[in-house]
């Protein structure tokens, strides 16, 4: 049985190398059933001293690492800079971030699904609606995995929450998460139809242990 094709969305001042090496744990425990395909973000994101990148699993940058830190749209437009809590009326970049995901579908895939960490969670949500609304052709994702996901606060993109997406989705937080508090990611899964969702006890990040297989794997089963 061929495995399922995953295209990968990482967080905001992550980029598709660091991600893949910080869900490393994740390929390991899906290795003989899915295959995770990686992209970066189109927007580069020149880092203030105040902000810490979204660690994903707390590693320390590795090769390719958060030097080159991606984002896939901006809250404040005139800093190009992103906060998950800022309401803002119109952001900076998505639609070249959509462009860019056309593509990687384009020349890498097709895709059996999708998967988000962080910002690229909120960035999948609102791809499953424009795949919904069949205003992108050549999305066919059957499925999303959203990992601390949440809506976007941008009054702009409120487009994208209604009615309840019909993609099967699987929610994952954790519930010491202090990026994005769990009742954040909450605030999404009225945006999907019948949500699964599944919790860990930890922070920001992939969870990937040995409890967590059996949630993942019938999820995954679905569609195989």
């Amino acid at each position: 049985m061929a495995p399922l094709r995953v295209l990968c969305i990482h967080g905001y001042r992550q980029n598709g190398s660091s991600f893949r090496e910080k869900t490393g744990a994740l390929r390991k425990l899906l290795k003989k059933h899915v295959e995770l395909v990686y992209m970066s973000a189109p927007h580069s994101v020149h880092q203030a001293s105040s902000e810490a990148p979204e660690k994903g699993n707390g590693l320390s940058p590795g090769p390719g690492g958060e030097e080159d830190s991606r984002g896939w749209w901006f809250s404040d437009v005139q800093t190009r800079s992103f906060s998950a809590q800022q309401q803002c009326e119109e952001s900076l970049g998505l639609d070249e971030s959509v462009a860019a995901v056309r593509e990687a579908v384009r020349v890498q895939g097709p895709f059996d699904g999708i998967l988000g960490f962080s910002q690229g969670a909120a960035f999948v949500a609102m791809l499953c609606s424009l795949q919904g609304q069949q205003l992108e052709p050549d999305f066919s994702f059957h499925f999303a995995i959203l990992v601390a996901g949440f809506p976007s606060a941008c009054k702009e993109h409120q487009q994208f929450y209604n009615p309840p997406l019909q993609i099967p989705s699987l929610h994952v937080f954790g519930l010491e998460d202090r990026v994005i508090p769990d009742c954040m990611s909450r605030e999404l899964l009225p945006s999907f139809q019948d949500p699964q969702v599944l919790t860990h006890p930890g922070g920001h990040f992939v969870p990937a242990a040995s409890a967590h297989r059996q949630a993942y794997q019938d999820f995954f089963k679905r569609f195989q």
